[in-house]
């Protein structure tokens, strides 16, 4: 919902980056599987300012969703453009197969401050393995 409202070619926000604070009404229930990136510079400096508690316990690098968001977003910043991606993961020790989005935000329309990430997942079944982190991505 979020993608399309504000991200769309009818977008709200007039084909602009929309503002975190546009975007952090509209969030409701969804909230606690959002967190937000304060982008910094250099990137690599950039860190969470909301972490929502369904996402918890992936504040570690590597296979889990808070390394997987941090990990796509130079790409975010230099495309300016919405990311959806899909993968194998590990939340609060367990393998999980998800689906997330990650939005680029901006106060002034052109400089990327904050990157909103939003997730969704299920524990994997007997038969998938997490083998690899497999990740497929795609751009809105």
């Amino acid at each position: 919902m979020i993608g399309y409202c504000y991200f769309g070619s009818k977008s709200p926000a007039g084909g602009r980056l929309p503002r975190r604070a546009e975007i952090e009404p509209l969030l409701g229930a969804d909230r606690e599987n959002c967190a937000v990136i304060a982008v910094q510079s250099p990137i690599k400096l950039s860190h969470f300012v909301v972490f929502g508690s369904n996402l918890s316990g992936t504040h570690c690098p590597n296979d889990n969703l808070a390394g997987v968001f941090l990990s796509h977003l130079p790409q975010i910043v230099s495309e300016r453009r919405c990311l959806m991606i899909e993968g194998r993961a590990t939340l609060r020790g367990t393998g999980v197969l998800y689906r997330s989005a990650l939005y680029p935000l901006s106060e002034n329309g052109v400089a990327i401050e904050h990157v909103l990430g939003a997730a969704s997942y299920r524990p994997l079944r007997e038969n998938e393995e997490l083998i690899a982190p497999l990740i497929r991505t795609t751009w809105l």
